[in-house]
């Protein structure tokens, strides 16, 4: 029988935290550097879903790729602090929606995101015996798409659907082979999904669709 898995995004497609990771980045190279960059919500959806030396050259440009690393590693010091204690926003129906999917497939989080950042959302969603598991980028060195075959290896996943919001979310559905659907309320636009769908109440009938139910 086959198992079927829907896997996350996490920014743009679980929880919207720009806004508490800016006011912590932006903190954080005022207090810990001398230098003149701040960063908006915008910017922040821009960087969302990267991997950390992307972002951290997005951000620093003139900078040698070391210290690049190093500032955006004190961001990260400043940001776990911040989300702990300021709860990113949730969407609508979110909990309701993951309650009813589990019931028929096995979720997991995968993002590009550093060691730590997943245990937050977990931390506040209130849900997380939901999930059967989860990967980073940070904690594995591996691209998404290699992280999501590597949790469908883990939880015996032969049919799997990723839930995401931007290009490269879609380009690691691609990598790992398996379905795509675009959360199109988070923050970018992908070139041919499988699905799309324009809040996260609107993810099982469409999940249910790719997968013939």
């Amino acid at each position: 029988m086959s198992v079927k898995g829907i896997l996350f995004d996490l920014d743009g497609t679980l929880w919207d935290s720009s806004e508490q990771v800016v006011a912590a980045w932006n903190l954080c190279i005022e207090e810990k550097t001398d230098r003149p960059e701040r960063f908006t919500v915008e910017d922040m959806h821009r960087f969302m879903g990267k991997t950390l030396d992307v972002i951290a050259a997005m951000m620093f440009p003139s900078l040698p790729a070391e210290e690049q690393m190093r500032i955006i590693r004190m961001c990260f010091g400043y940001e776990e602090d911040h989300i702990k204690a300021n709860r990113p926003y949730f969407y609508e129906g979110e909990r309701e929606v993951l309650e009813s999917l589990a019931k028929k497939y096995k979720l997991a989080v995968v993002s590009n995101c550093q060691v730590g950042y997943i245990e937050l959302y977990m931390g506040h969603c209130g849900f997380p015996e939901l999930f059967c598991d989860f990967e980073s980028a940070g904690n594995t060195g591996l691209s998404k798409g290699q992280n999501i075959r590597l949790v469908m290896e883990r939880q015996g996943i032969d049919d799997c659907i990723y839930l995401g919001d931007t290009a490269g979310d879609e380009e690691a559905a691609r990598e790992a082979g398996v379905k795509f659907i675009h959360a199109a309320y988070g923050y970018g636009t992908p070139a041919a999904p499988d699905a799309s769908i324009a809040s996260i109440t609107e993810l099982e009938q469409a999940a249910d669709k790719l997968f013939g139910e």
